[in-house]
């Protein structure tokens, strides 16, 4: 029973390759996949276990392998899957639809900080979604606590700053990153210029924060004034 378990797997993990079709991703998840196999006849049964690539079935059966590996490096693997694949519209939709998106979120607490990267990247794709939006919004604190203690220009950083530009790009969810116009406005000083200014370019859009903008400015100003 166990072995048709471990063939039955195989044979369905096979499947997601279809996920990433054109994304560049397929031949390493097919060595994650049958690395697991331990001999030719599991393999060659497994093939005969047929889900269509690119199914609705093959995109939660890679969420599940994301939530239930103990692997760091299958997890990571997975999420870059999962990040190429949500840059088509249609997998954004589906992976929302089958709850994907706070699976996937549930990974901004990993004690890894490369699996943390994979997960921003990912979320980023989705965030590309209007309707994907409303639910990533609730993990706003989260990101802006991500940017405040990761270290300068770090990978992780910058992740989290790209996630924060898609997320403001609408007046919609903006007011969320409204306490943290004086720690973006710091990092102006300290950090990659470009990313931090697209996200308050973005904000000044918005005339409901010009006045924190402009305060947060002056403030900051005094404050390195006082400093000197």
């Amino acid at each position: 029973m166990g072995d048709d378990n471990v063939v039955s797997r195989l044979g369905s993990l096979k499947a997601l390759l279809g996920i990433v079709a054109g994304a560049g991703a397929s031949y390493g998840v097919y060595k994650l996949v049958f690395s697991r196999a331990g001999d030719v006849n599991t393999k060659k049964s497994a093939k005969n276990l047929i889900v269509q690539p690119g199914s609705l079935m093959a995109k939660v059966m890679l969420l599940s392998l994301l939530q239930s590996s103990p692997n760091p490096e299958e997890r990571r693997n997975v999420l870059v899957t999962l990040g190429n694949a949500a840059a088509f519209t249609v997998n954004q939709d589906l992976l929302r639809e089958f709850g994907g998106l706070h699976i996937i979120a549930g990974f901004l607490s990993d004690p890894s900080p490369e699996i943390r990267v994979q997960t921003l990247n990912a979320l980023n794709n989705l965030s590309m979604n209007i309707c994907n939006q409303e639910q990533l919004k609730i993990y706003v604190p989260s990101v802006m606590q991500m940017i405040e203690t990761s270290p300068v220009n770090s990978d992780l950083q910058l992740a989290a700053l790209r996630l924060l530009t898609n997320l403001s790009v609408t007046d919609n969810h903006q007011h969320l990153m409204k306490n943290s116009i004086t720690l973006l406005l710091s990092l102006l000083i300290v950090s990659n210029d470009i990313q931090v200014l697209k996200v308050l370019v973005n904000l000044s859009s918005n005339p409901d924060l010009m006045d924190d903008i402009v305060q947060a400015q002056v403030n900051k100003h005094v404050f390195y004034g006082l400093a000197a």
